[in-house]
């Protein structure tokens, strides 16, 4: 009983969860300080579409963001919370083309290819783990994003 943390998992490995889950915290954030300033900057003939479209996103990113950062303190660990880490620790990089729908929606697939991969990580050592929480986290998350890809990709299709 040593070995395991306040929620009954072995504690090394709720540790590397809280690792893992912590690069998917960095990556979402960076991920939606990038998709507001798709929001806020967006022109051109699609402006009213992706503008809302884009508005969705970041508030889905957001929640997300608070789901993940509860879910390491669960596992009994520390969230990152500041932007220099997340830029230092995030594999999606700091978008500085935000006009252009175009390669904006292309940045977006990008970042969820980035998020999906590790979420595909996270929940297959959450099943190690025997971790449902995360589990069902990373399943949900994986499951709405693959749809989202499809939409964004078929935006992109001339």
């Amino acid at each position: 009983m040593k070995n395991l943390n306040a929620i009954g998992l072995d504690k090394s490995k709720s540790k590397e969860l809280a690792e893992k889950l912590n690069i998917l915290l960095a990556n979402y954030s960076i991920f939606y300080q990038n998709t507001r300033g798709y929001h806020w900057n967006i022109k051109g003939q699609k402006f009213f579409e992706l503008h809302l479209k884009f508005e969705e996103l970041y508030t889905d990113l957001l929640l997300k963001i608070d789901e993940v950062a509860e879910r390491i303190l669960t596992l009994g660990h520390t969230p990152l919370h500041n932007y220099s880490t997340y830029k230092q620790t995030s594999l999606i990089a700091e978008s500085t083309e935000v006009s252009d729908g175009i390669k904006a929606v292309e940045n977006i697939l990008e970042s969820f290819k980035i998020t999906i991969t590790l979420q595909r990580e996270i929940l297959n050592l959450s099943a190690e783990t025997e971790d449902e929480g995360t589990n069902a986290l990373m399943s949900d998350y994986i499951r709405a994003q693959e749809k989202l890809v499809w939409m964004y990709s078929a935006f992109l299709t001339t």
